[in-house]
């Protein structure tokens, strides 16, 4: 008898509310997974995961194979059109749902058991939905659900998940308009872009000591240094004592609440007082995507802002950066292209300002190293 198999079905809160008032009988998925859900079959199971929120929401009996199906249920278009059927054996709602978070998750879950709470590593197992689950991690979500159906206990949202949850607003020349900054951690259902193979350990490990080195070359030119709340313990284990001083526990920023949840996921900020003088993304996957769209974020949020921007990869995927910088989605900008804005500094690069920061003062040494893509 062969075993019921588990799979991931990422849910945004939105998107589980419609699906629970459509029915609960029918997931969608994007056309481009056509493929892996014709490997899924009737009496799998998928255990239903909330971004946003990063909880565990649910458990769907597969009641059907794969079909094709373009009515609108989730939107309209509906990118959600490859479909299945299913029977739901338990649906939370959000504020019962179970946090990943929660100990008596994390700690015996294979794909987070490994990380330390509030790191980002163990994000890569929720990257898309219909991810395989061990037969263990799937039983074990189930069992756990299960007793929470039965326990209806009370998860109440932390302010991150608030702030998550929130709608915001952005003023723009033709009037306010709604945005949705994602955090770093944030795993958007099958989000529009699609990234590349999962980035290795070692590649993590690599940027976690060229973002150390960036904020170390910050504070020794006397700047304080603001880390993503996320990322902060890490990077402080791989820089010097004396840095942790130059570290900001707070931004000392006044902007609109947009522009400002923006600005805080940025990699590395380096500040003068009040003002951000230079701010880094290190992009270590293939996509060098992610880095851009936020500095493009900030520069539609904030057509005026007059930031020193800086993209930080490996020298070889130097064209990958310039390539991608100066798509029409980057070029288009209200305040001008993203490219006339932001440069390229490679890994080598830090090696080598880290090694000449000793014997400047200034942060100007930085326009000797990065690199501006050609017009």
């Amino acid at each position: 008898m062969s075993h019921v198999r588990y799979f991931l079905n990422l849910f945004s809160p939105q998107s589980w509310e419609t699906f629970c008032n459509h029915g609960s009988n029918i997931s969608g998925f994007r056309k481009r997974q056509r493929r892996t859900a014709g490997k899924i079959g009737i009496g799998d199971t998928f255990v239903c995961y909330l971004t946003k929120v990063s909880r565990w929401c649910g458990v769907l009996k597969i009641t059907s194979e794969a079909y094709y199906d373009e009515a609108p249920i989730f939107e309209d278009p509906d990118p959600y059109v490859i479909r299945f059927k299913v029977e739901p054996l338990i649906i939370l709602e959000p504020e019962i749902s179970v946090p990943v978070y929660d100990g008596s998750i994390w700690e015996n879950l294979s794909i987070t058991k490994d990380y330390a709470k509030g790191s980002r590593g163990w994000t890569g197992a929720f990257r898309q939905s219909l991810s395989e689950l061990s037969q263990s991690d799937g039983q074990f979500l189930v069992d756990q659900l299960e007793k929470q159906k039965e326990e209806n206990r009370s998860f109440p949202f932390t302010d991150r998940d608030l702030r998550n949850l929130k709608t915001l607003e952005a003023k723009t020349p033709s009037g306010r308009v709604l945005v949705e900054v994602p955090s770093r951690d944030q795993e958007d259902t099958d989000a529009e872009v699609e990234l590349a193979d999962d980035v290795s350990l070692a590649e993590a490990r690599d940027s976690l000591q060229i973002q150390a080195k960036i904020a170390q070359i910050g504070a020794l030119l006397g700047f304080k240094i603001w880390l993503p709340r996320g990322d902060k313990a890490r990077v402080l284990s791989l820089c010097s004592d004396e840095l942790k001083q130059s570290i900001l526990k707070e931004l000392p920023l006044s902007y609109d609440e947009s522009t400002f949840q923006t600005i805080e996921q940025i990699d590395v900020i380096w500040l003068q007082g009040r003002s951000i003088a230079r701010a880094f993304e290190v992009e270590h996957t293939t996509a060098v995507y992610s880095g851009l769209l936020r500095m493009a974020d900030l520069l539609a949020l904030q057509q005026n802002i007059n930031i020193n921007l800086h993209i930080v990869a490996p020298d070889e995927r130097r064209e990958k950066v310039f390539q991608e910088i100066k798509r029409p989605t980057f070029s288009l900008l209200g305040g001008g292209p993203l490219y006339g804005k932001c440069t390229f500094l490679s890994y080598d690069s830090i090696e080598e300002i880290e090694d000449a920061s000793n014997r400047h003062t200034k942060d100007s040494i930085i326009e000797d190293y990065e690199e501006h893509a050609k017009e």
